[in-house]
């Protein structure tokens, strides 16, 4: 059998950052019926319909790596209540140009993690509205808010241990979701 290609994107641009920490266990945790890769969209510049005349290379690179994928995993921090700048960022350059459809059709999976006891649900819940606005199918349950208090280590390493099972069993999910 095929391993399911998995694109995972996170939402923050800190280099210790929890939800790329979070991403990174996912990626380790994909097991033998996933290959899991994390993308950067660190130097993706900001949205600007002008640039689209001579599309970056950089964005034409990663739709691209969402187009190639069976599924995507993106993991938020919420922003005041909302998605970060550079996730709505991602989003609005690989929607576009108007037509080219590179999120059609595509199954997602959100996850989030904060040090808030309300961890990353309204954050989750606008990108949800936003990707269902780009005609995505988003995985609806298990939903994957995680606070993140004493789970990682200073370099954002993922450290507890029944956190990686909610992770396999968010994995095992999605894997059939991809299928159906």
């Amino acid at each position: 059998m095929n391993k399911l290609k998995i694109l995972a994107i996170s939402g923050s641009l800190r280099k210790y950052s929890i939800n790329t920490g979070l991403l990174k266990a996912v990626v380790g945790l994909g097991g033998d019926d996933m290959e899991i890769t994390l993308a950067d969209i660190s130097t993706l510049p900001m949205y600007n319909q002008d640039l689209e005349a001579s599309f970056p290379e950089v964005v034409t690179n990663l739709k691209k790596q969402i187009s190639e994928a069976d599924g995507v995993i993106i993991a938020t921090p919420e922003f005041n209540r909302s998605i970060p700048g550079a996730l709505k960022n991602m989003l609005d350059w690989t929607s576009r140009p108007y037509g080219d459809a590179t999120w059609k059709g595509k199954p997602v999976a959100t996850m989030g993690a904060t040090t808030s006891t309300l961890g990353t649900g309204l954050a989750q819940y606008h990108l949800k509205q936003i990707l269902l606005y780009l005609n995505t199918h988003v995985l609806g349950q298990p939903e994957f808010y995680l606070n993140a208090s004493e789970k990682f280590d200073k370099e954002g390493n993922l450290t507890d241990e029944k956190t990686k099972e909610h992770i396999k069993k968010l994995l095992d999910v999605f894997g059939q979701h991809i299928k159906s």
